[in-house]
């Protein structure tokens, strides 16, 4: 049974406060209010007081708004149907597609023993000769790209998609403008290679909370596919909006 309450105790921002028993950390909930229902995420437990991030801000929420706790933390559909589709930070359709909600997985698991790990050992070549030759990327491997404000980053990693020798692409887009997240989707398509990719894209004008489970969704959806024996490279642009979504939240958090 989904708890239910019907008292909000403050509201801060994008942060809402109500007492709560059971309710763990990242859980998340339907707030309702005059504008309609909204997603929210668990971000602090404080003895009975439980601090929620709304998705889509607090307007049109007020005091006596309903809060309704769904028992499980942020998870996504996993199919092959995810080939080809545009999804924001939460998992939701962008490009106006049927909604997946079969078999769903958790997002944001454990991560796994480094000393457990086998040595990666098989290369990806990406046909960007400074990488493949002078710091090669490796299967199970993150390989960070550091740029000056203003290099076309983008343009790399697009190209790095295209020439990539994988079979799926993963593509993590966070508080990229508009006109970036269409020049991504058009270059895959132009070059027929959207079909074997998914994006999950979170815009400058999207939800602040969106843009922290970019990287989690990506990440959880791209080792389903690895379980499956797929190759699969993930993308992931920009951190440094990423970081920016963290501390704008910590900052809400203290207020």
């Amino acid at each position: 049974m989904h708890k239910v309450y019907h008292r909000i105790e403050q509201i801060a921002g994008n942060v809402i406060t109500v007492r709560a028993e059971g309710v763990a950390n990242g859980e998340l909930a339907q707030v309702v209010g005059t504008l309609g229902t909204s997603l929210a995420q668990v971000i602090r437990l404080d003895r009975d007081k439980v601090f929620l991030q709304v998705f889509a801000g607090s307007r049109g929420i007020s005091t006596d708004g309903q809060v309704r706790f769904l028992g499980h933390k942020m998870d996504i559909s996993f199919t092959d149907a995810l080939l080809g589709r545009v999804f924001n930070g939460s998992g939701q359709p962008r490009d106006n597609g049927p909604v997946l909600d079969e078999n769903r997985i958790a997002i944001g698991g454990p991560s796994v023993n480094p000393a457990k790990r086998i040595i990666p050992r098989k290369m990806v070549r990406t046909g960007i000769p400074m990488i493949d030759v002078f710091n090669s990327l490796v299967e199970s491997q993150k390989l960070p790209i550091f740029a000056a404000a203003g290099e076309p980053y983008n343009e790399l990693l697009a190209r790095i998609a295209l020439q990539a020798e994988v079979d799926i692409i993963i593509l993590g887009g966070m508080g990229l403008k508009h006109d970036d997240y269409l020049q991504f989707r058009d270059t895959l398509e132009a070059n027929g290679a959207l079909s074997r990719s998914i994006l999950f894209i979170h815009t400058a004008a999207d939800p602040t909370v969106e843009c922290q489970m970019v990287p989690d969704i990506s990440l959880a959806v791209a080792e389903q596919f690895a379980l499956q024996n797929k190759r699969v490279l993930v993308l992931l642009t920009d951190m440094t909006s990423f970081a920016d979504a963290l501390k704008e939240i910590a900052i809400t958090m203290e207020q």
